[in-house]
């Protein structure tokens, strides 16, 4: 991509997360950079009659010092999350929608589960109460769709919005939704994505459809691309950014972390042995098997207008799966060639958090163009043989010239999704 089709592409100019290992941009961004993980036994409800005890839970956050009281009783654990991070993206890009013109602005996030945790307890009120103590609330609130629709009530952002369900690809394929709404005329949107379903019923769901790793040692219970992988942990929580057109941003003299240059997809559809299923057949899985994925990472590409030796830093998918870790692996091979791009994972430190996942991945991409280092893949010490993968591991790399980022994302049921991120104009 040109130095002009990269002043052009819509920036990110906020971002505002809430993850298992630090809630808040600075406190998460510090805690990436030492390898700080924030996969621990699980303290929201008692795992003890469960199999997997093991979850990424955002720390420190107070509902009451991110929510007006009023929404506290209609509203879940994943919108509340989902607030406070769109206020913080707001807040860091230093811009006021009511500065817009009406219609200018609006908010496209992912979600996989909604209100999970709100749904549980309204269930409980019906069967153990009856109908007329459970919550007119709970018509909205357990949907998928209710991030976006709060966020949009709160912050008075009326134009073209909406909401992207699937799974771990949703913060990229919602990120892309926004950045052609900023090319439709939209001057600002919020996009992204956060989920949130750490209780029981939640769990029961995770359970079922397989993939969670036994592992008790939360060290070693999510190795992604390592011999020992034996699945994946679920976290909650994840990332907003505020997108906006290029040249406004400039104007107004706002800072970029980055731009959306180029977004691909591809779905595993019937046939392919993944769509729908486990991946890795009868060991269970989160994903599919990543056979597409290497077809969307090289849409992506193209539609930032650049080739694969552009590219200087991956941050990749990393199932924990072995079968879905190698194939992500040998698509990467195929790209790039062996070991030839840096890679890397720092999901390792929060779990997997369906659509949160991707889009705290984007802003972990932002943050390395942003600050010239490529964060680590924790518990992996090196990966396996048949992952000929350059994985950084251990510490932060540093001495690189950061100006491209791919991310990438696999979402149960077959969604493949990437994004390329660039550094910003001079």
């Amino acid at each position: 991509m040109s130095t002009a089709a990269t002043a052009t592409a819509p920036a990110v100019t906020g971002i505002g997360v809430a993850a298992p290992n630090g809630l808040g941009l600075k406190a998460w961004w510090a805690a990436v950079l030492r390898g700080e993980s924030g996969i621990r036994p699980l303290t929201r409800f008692d795992a003890s009659p469960y199999p997997v005890r093991l979850a990424g839970e955002v720390p420190g956050f107070v509902d009451e010092e991110h929510v007006p009281s009023r929404l506290l009783q209609q509203t879940d654990r994943v919108t509340r999350l989902s607030l406070a991070a769109a206020k913080e993206a707001l807040d860091d890009a230093g811009a006021d929608p009511a500065d817009l013109p009406d219609y200018a602005a609006g908010v496209v996030t992912a979600n996989s589960a909604g209100g999970f945790e709100f749904g549980q307890r309204e269930l409980e009120a019906l069967w153990s109460r009856g109908g007329r103590h459970v919550s007119a609330y709970q018509s909205f609130a357990w949907f998928y769709a209710v991030n976006s629709g709060q966020i949009s009530i709160r912050h008075g952002l009326r134009g073209a919005s909406g909401v992207i369900v699937t799974e771990q690809a949703g913060g990229l394929d919602a990120t892309a939704h926004a950045r052609r709404q900023i090319r439709k005329g939209a001057h600002l949107v919020i996009t992204g994505g956060i989920d949130s379903s750490l209780c029981p019923w939640g769990w029961a769901a995770h359970l079922a459809g397989g993939g969670l790793s036994t592992e008790p040692d939360p060290a070693r219970a999510y190795l992604p691309f390592d011999p020992d992988a034996s699945g994946y942990v679920v976290g909650e929580g994840g990332a907003h950014l505020v997108l906006e057109d290029a040249a406004r941003a400039r104007e107004r003299g706002a800072r970029a972390y980055g731009v959306i240059a180029g977004h691909g997809a591809a779905f595993d559809g019937p046939g392919s042995g993944s769509a729908g299923g486990p991946a890795g057949g009868a060991s269970g899985g989160a994903v599919s098997s990543g056979c597409r994925l290497g077809a969307a990472a090289e849409a992506a590409l193209a539609d930032a207008g650049i080739g694969p030796g552009d590219v200087d830093v991956v941050f990749a998918d990393a199932a924990g799966e072995r079968t879905a870790d190698r194939r992500e692996a040998e698509a990467l091979a195929e790209l790039f060639g062996p070991r030839a791009v840096p890679v890397t994972a720092p999901k390792s430190m929060t779990g997997r958090l369906a659509a949160g996942g991707s889009a705290l991945d984007l802003a972990a991409a932002l943050m390395a163009l942003h600050e010239q280092v490529v964060p680590p893949t924790t518990g992996t010490s090196a990966p396996a043989d048949d992952c000929p993968v350059d994985l950084v591991t251990g510490a932060p790399r540093t001495g690189l010239r950061l100006r491209t980022a791919l991310v990438l994302a696999r979402g149960r049921g077959g969604f493949n999704s990437a994004v390329v991120v660039r550094a910003p104009a001079a």
